[in-house]
């Protein structure tokens, strides 16, 4: 099985961007993917986000923190991890998933900040026929592959705000409530995992 797809077949075209550390991700059968999750960067634009994915924060291992697929807000398609490699994008089911990164502020840069906790900035329409257009050609190539998250639906732990350490505020938001799920939803065969 290919782990990249094909522009013709996937619609945008996709662009390889190896992270440095790949070849030491732990490798997986493709086989096995039956969920994406859909996450944002919650960072100003498409370079930050690969300075970030470039750190090493497992030692032992070399690796950081990734998804496979990072989409630019103007629809580009980024590969950063082979889909036969597990990608450290979200606690619990990296084994079984594909991370796919859309370019969004988030909370940008008060993540913390429990009164910054909104997520104002919508996800542009060339972005999301992007993200379609890639979950349609998965869905198609990957015959186990049947449902889709947000990482907020995943991860849902509290953590100690930043401004107040009396609070708690999620640790991860992300997509958000801007992210048009009934759009996607739509028209895509996934369906949302049931939480």
């Amino acid at each position: 099985m290919p782990t990249e797809p094909d522009a013709a077949a996937a619609g945008p075209s996709i662009h390889p961007a190896p992270l440095p550390y790949q070849a030491r991700l732990a490798r997986r059968d493709p086989v096995a993917i039956d969920l994406v999750v859909i996450h944002c960067t919650e960072l100003p634009d498409l370079a930050m986000a690969r300075e970030y994915g470039e750190r090493v924060v497992y030692p032992e291992s070399g690796t950081g923190n990734s998804g496979h697929f990072y989409i630019d807000r103007d629809g580009t398609v980024h590969q950063y991890v082979d889909l036969d490699r597990i990608a450290h994008h979200v606690r619990g089911v990296n084994q079984r998933s594909v991370g796919i990164e859309l370019v969004n502020s988030g909370r940008y840069p008060d993540w913390l900040d429990s009164r910054h906790q909104a997520m104002d900035e919508a996800y542009p329409p060339a972005q999301i026929a992007a993200l379609i257009a890639l979950l349609d050609w998965l869905a198609g190539s990957m015959p186990s592959l049947r449902w889709i998250a947000g990482h907020e639906d995943l991860d849902t732990e509290l953590a100690v705000a930043s401004d107040d350490p009396g609070l708690r505020v999620p640790r991860k938001r992300d997509p958000g409530p801007r992210f048009p799920w009934a759009d996607v939803l739509t028209v895509t065969s996934l369906e949302r995992l049931p939480g």
